[in-house]
């Protein structure tokens, strides 16, 4: 195709952002915005230079792709109709509100022939792209994915929000099942889990302690995984890579401990990952390449917030007796 036709259904926050970037593409044309509020369509719409859609229906009948940017409740039903139309979906992370709803999604894909991507943003972070080839055997990692609150999201709860960014960049570094889950959440602000603790155990013996926040003061994106020839720290706000390595054949001398170690440190350019996700999306449209991060993929982050979930009720089930 020469020109890509796009759409983006949702003109929230996220919404507006993805219409920006579909606009500001070449080889690509932004067709329509929709939303359920015909005011915040025509305003991103306006914005973006494009057309508001009347309605969901006509929105798919005019574009070959769309990114899915409506609240989590609603991914199930809206994607399932833009694959019914033929068109290709990016849907914003998580998948759907839940595993089933998910691989709904995923298997209509897979029949009609069209992509599903999912929005897990991080893996277009900078800092952590070098990360698959560092780490190569990690025994525990360390997450900590935290911000004050901002009002958005609370449809669902903070595993489903925040966590599930961090709970698909360690399944897709581990690659293994996990074993067990321990896990603990309490609704602060909302009348969901707004901050949540797990515990992840998985075949082979590597543990995740995995914490994520959308109550606390400060903000952190912080990922620190530790193998047994490596200490790997990640700041994925700062885009920032610090990797720590045995010396080879030394001795730690108790006087001097440093001095048996090596740094290196790598800091990243400013970049859009958001922009390269998007890019990544329209290439895959194109059938230049494979999608970046398949409804399959997702469905990993997806089980895995789902046994999260499944832990935090079974803790607060067992505290009540």
């Amino acid at each position: 195709m020469s020109t890509v036709q796009a759409g983006v259904i949702g003109a929230g926050h996220l919404g507006a952002f993805h219409a920006q970037k579909y606009a500001s593409m070449e080889g690509v044309q932004l067709a329509a915005v929709f939303d359920v509020d015909p005011a915040r369509a025509a305003a991103v719409a306006a914005m973006a230079g494009c057309a508001a859609a009347g309605s969901l229906e006509q929105l798919l009948a005019i574009v070959d792709c769309a990114s899915i940017a409506v609240p989590t409740r609603a991914h199930h039903n809206v994607a399932l109709a833009a694959i019914d139309a033929g068109v290709h979906v990016l849907v914003e992370k998580p998948l759907a509100a839940s595993a089933a709803s998910g691989r709904a999604i995923v298997e209509a894909g897979e029949r009609a022939g069209l992509l599903v991507q999912v929005g897990h943003l991080e893996r277009f972070n900078p800092a952590f792209a070098d990360l698959p080839s560092i780490v190569t055997e990690p025994r525990f990692i360390e997450c900590h994915r935290l911000s004050p609150f901002a009002g958005r999201g609370t449809d669902t709860d903070v595993v489903f929000d925040v966590m599930i960014h961090d709970l698909d960049l360690i399944s897709f570094v581990v690659g293994r099942e996990v074993e067990s889950v321990q896990a603990i959440g309490v609704a602060v602000l909302s009348d969901h889990a707004d901050i949540a603790n797990a515990r992840l155990r998985f075949q082979g013996g590597c543990i995740a302690n995995v914490t994520a926040s959308r109550v606390s003061l400060k903000r952190e994106r912080r990922l620190r995984i530790f193998q047994e020839d490596a200490y790997v720290a990640v700041d994925f706000d700062a885009r920032s890579l610090r990797v720590m390595r045995r010396r080879p054949g030394t001795r730690i001398d108790p006087a001097a401990p440093m001095n048996a170690l090596t740094m290196e440190e790598r800091a990243f350019d400013d970049a859009d990952p958001l922009r390269e996700q998007i890019a990544a999306f329209v290439a895959a449209v194109r059938g230049e390449r494979a999608p970046a991060v398949s409804g399959r993929e997702a469905m990993n982050a997806l089980e895995l917030a789902d046994q999260v979930l499944a832990a935090i009720a079974a803790e607060r089930e067992r505290h009540r007796r």
